[in-house]
């Protein structure tokens, strides 16, 4: 398989108006399995909003540490909320940047529920709303926005695969966990990345760039490749479950971010329910048979565990969880130990 070399850009209009669905599901299906990203354009979500949003996101970064500080992760047993530049690990590596990490809210479970993913369930904090002016409405309102989108997407692909197209909807269940981070990026010290060469966890990410560049995609040789911004534009990558789900045909390509100057972008993680299996899902033998047949689908992994982490092992060599809790539990082991000690002390490794 030959490398990428670029980022394809693909018009969701040409879905809603096309004569022939099914060709264009197909192609998008091919895009993913070749280079795993792909620059969404036409997607119907309007430039107005997605400036007033930024510019929400924009104005909480330039907020007082002090204030910041009041709605700290290392505070929040659901890990979520501000956290200051250094508090996240990739691949057991500093991430340099600043974030806000929120997820779909749900009524928290009793803190000793079994298995530990399901404590995952519960509220983001929010500053007073006198903070940042309609802060929470303008980001609940983008998370509905993009989720949609998102579910739109994973009926293309299943229609793609020659599935139903709810196929992917329907394994959601009562209690979808998606993740939303807002991300402040400095300019990236040398020898360091703004976040770490890694995979995403859940089904799709749709991130949202501004005007800088710095995000970086690993192609089948080695070669990191630019994912240069295209303004009101979302980049859409694949995530671990469906790699899980596809047996290995569509597979989460490693990316990264070294960011030359001042960075803002938003990522949306689109996940299910946290009991959702990953079992892989009917697909015709001939998709198996490419997996077969190219290395980079064969021999790919999943992001090393916490465990595997402190053995020395690092990258994605691992094996997939049973479920999507457990898959995003084993991020949150390996990327915040401190929150994890805190809150959860007898379940660190």
């Amino acid at each position: 398989m030959t490398g990428f070399t670029q980022i394809p850009m693909v018009s969701l209009q040409d879905w809603r108006t096309s004569d022939h669905p099914e060709e264009f599901a197909r192609n998008l299906v091919e895009i993913c399995h070749r280079v795993g990203f792909f620059t969404l354009v036409d997607h119907g979500v309007d430039s107005e909003f997605l400036d007033r949003y930024f510019a929400a996101m924009t104005a909480f970064f330039a907020l007082p540490v002090e204030v910041k500080e009041t709605i700290e992760k290392r505070n929040s047993p659901w890990f979520r909320g501000w956290e200051r530049i250094g508090s996240e690990l990739t691949d057991n590596k500093v991430d340099y940047r600043e974030q806000l990490d929120l997820s779909t809210e749900h009524a928290p479970r009793p803190p000793d529920t079994e298995p530990p993913y399901l404590r995952l369930d519960g509220p983001n904090p929010w500053l007073p709303d006198v903070e940042v002016p309609g802060f929470r409405a303008t980001v609940d309102e983008f998370i509905d926005r993009v989720s949609a989108l998102a579910t739109e997407i994973m009926g293309i692909l299943a229609v793609g695969l020659g599935l139903e197209q709810n196929t992917f909807r329907d394994v959601f269940g009562e209690r979808p966990l998606s993740l939303l981070k807002l991300v402040s990026y400095p300019p990236t010290p040398v020898g360091m990345a703004g976040v770490n060469s890694h995979h995403d966890a859940g089904f799709l990410t749709l991130l949202l760039q501004h005007d800088e560049g710095g995000l970086q995609a690993l192609n089948p040789d080695g070669v990191w490749i630019d994912v240069p911004p295209t303004p009101h534009a979302f980049v859409v990558n694949l995530g671990e479950m469906l790699q899980a789900m596809t047996g290995n045909y569509l597979v989460a390509t490693t990316h990264r971010v070294i960011s030359p100057a001042q960075r803002y972008s938003s990522a949306y993680f689109h996940g299910p329910d946290l009991r959702t299996s990953l079992a892989p899902v009917e697909l015709a033998p001939e998709y198996a048979a490419a997996v077969a047949a190219s290395p980079r689908h064969r021999d790919a992994g999943f992001m090393a565990k916490r465990e595997e982490l402190l053995q020395g092992q690092s990258g994605t060599a691992s094996q997939t969880a049973p479920v999507y809790g457990q898959q995003l539990w084993n991020y949150y082991l390996r990327s915040y130990p401190e929150v994890v000690r805190q809150h959860y002390p007898v379940l660190v490794p």
